[in-house]
């Protein structure tokens, strides 16, 4: 499939210096690296005891090769990754039209923006489609291809139309949620509970961009296409703002995929089973961390 214009990649840093390292070093080997323009956000540092890692991402990015164009936009003060994203995104795509969005802690496949520029190119016109992710967990028996009514906040991109019509006002979003199905749908049936991370972000207990962006797709009821196999580790589950550090993606056998560009057309719409396989991922998940939880406390009284 022939794109002519590809998308821009836009990467946000802070003061991982190792984890910003990794994410671009995996980027330049990727096919479309020479010929694609990146934008990379630094935010400020929250502390002077941050300034000097801070200030080590920076001498680093300002080193880097390897693309068509390279523009390195340098926050004066601490945005958080929140208030960095949605600017950052929203200047970026209003000028491209479409982007590919990584944090500084993903890993990508040599074949990653390959994958996300023809999607990009193929669903851009599609009223249907809100977004494409390079990301999964590994969840056995999911198909190639599919597509999900929950977006994803690693290694996506998205549309100047789509993100044009988000709405990140916590309040608002939370008054659209009017029913108890609507609720219950949008926390996966009981799965996993978007709608508590919504009311979280209300009560500022956390700052999300993401969780923003994924209830505005729901109720604007836009499809997010996914990987069976993922083309993207997530590496930041040592560190980071909302990370758990007794978690991290690893590459298992086969997680690292390429999918041919002629399987790519596929129904725009939800696929059912793969949205079964997703809840039953996260009820195991929730129940794995509840036993770890009890785990510890017995182990604290043994």
């Amino acid at each position: 499939m022939y794109i002519e214009n590809l998308a821009p990649i836009v990467v946000f840093t802070y003061n991982r210096l190792w984890h910003t390292k990794q994410t671009i070093e995996a980027l330049q080997k990727n096919d479309l690296a020479e010929e694609s323009e990146l934008y990379i956000f630094s935010d400020g540092p929250k502390n002077k005891d941050s300034s000097n890692e801070v200030n080590d991402v920076r001498e680093y990015i300002k080193k880097i090769d390897g693309f068509k164009k390279i523009t390195i936009i340098e926050r004066d003060k601490n945005w958080g990754l929140a208030r960095s994203i949605i600017d950052g995104v929203s200047t970026v795509v209003n000028e491209h039209g479409k982007l590919i969005v990584l944090e500084d802690d993903l890993v990508t496949s040599p074949h990653f923006l390959s994958f996300m520029n023809a999607n990009l190119s193929l669903y851009k016109d599609n009223q249907k489609v809100g977004s494409i992710s390079g990301y999964i967990p590994h969840i056995k028996n999911l198909p190639d291809l599919f597509f999900l009514k929950f977006g994803a906040s690693l290694g996506w991109g998205t549309w100047k139309r789509v993100w044009n019509t988000c709405e990140f006002d916590e309040n608002i979003l939370l008054s659209k949620f009017d029913n108890k199905n609507k609720i219950y749908e949008f926390s996966m049936d009981g799965a996993y509970n978007y709608y508590k991370m919504l009311n979280s972000q209300k009560n500022k207990q956390i700052d999300s961009w993401a969780i923003r962006f994924v209830a505005s797709l729901f109720l604007q009821n836009l499809l997010s296409l996914r990987v069976g196999k993922s083309l993207i580790q997530h590496i930041g589950s040592d560190s980071g703002t909302h990370c758990n550090t007794n978690t991290r993606t690893s590459f298992e056998d086969g997680i690292i995929s390429y999918i041919p560009i002629k399987d790519f057309v596929i129904d725009v719409e939800e696929d059912v089973q793969s949205y079964e396989l997703f809840k039953n991922f996260h009820k195991k998940s929730v129940f794995t961390k509840i036993n770890i939880k009890i785990r510890r406390i017995l182990k604290d009284y043994l």
